[in-house]
């Protein structure tokens, strides 16, 4: 079972539209975003996920209203803090702003995968039998590289991506 993550969107479309190109051409089964998609309108490019999409709230999502009552019509599931089953792996998402709350879902015992974003870097950790995977960001924004995560929830292994999204030409 593929996964797709991705984090911090930041109301940036086209790494939303490659985000969703890049998931549905490596057959993800599950899609996950760690938050901060800022607007319901990035929210909706999402809708041509093949896969089921899932995802926190983040700190700069200042429409919540507006992006839970559009996950709510599209069929998403998104809150603060999430918690389902990806196969045999149940799997807590938050963004994370909180580093001591991610490690302790870690350690909890009760989780095989902790997502979360936030920080805009790419990073994996292993705490006990819970991997911690953080896609850096998609946006691109802080570290110039539009990032993302796709776990391969059989081996427990997570590759980074870097999307393709061209750069628009102003003439």
């Amino acid at each position: 079972m593929l996964i797709g993550i991705l984090s911090d969107t930041h109301d940036n479309i086209r790494a939303a539209d490659e985000a969703v190109r890049l998931f549905n051409q490596m057959g993800v089964s599950v899609v996950i975003h760690a938050g901060d998609w800022c607007a319901p309108f990035t929210l909706l490019r999402f809708k041509g996920c093949k896969a089921k999409v899932r995802g926190a709230l983040g700190n700069n999502d200042g429409e919540q209203l507006g992006l839970l009552e559009t996950a709510e019509k599209l069929g998403f599931e998104l809150g603060h803090l999430i918690d389902f089953m990806a196969g045999p792996i149940r799997v807590a998402v938050l963004h994370g702003t909180d580093e001591r709350i991610v490690r302790a879902l870690a350690k909890s015992g009760e989780y095989g995968l902790v997502v979360r974003g936030h920080t805009h870097e790419t990073g994996y950790e292993k705490i006990g039998d819970c991997l911690i995977v953080n896609p850096g960001e998609a946006c691109g924004y802080l570290t110039g590289k539009r990032t993302v995560a796709i776990l391969d929830a059989d081996a427990m292994k997570v590759t980074f991506h870097e999307l393709e999204v061209a750069t628009p030409h102003i003439v």
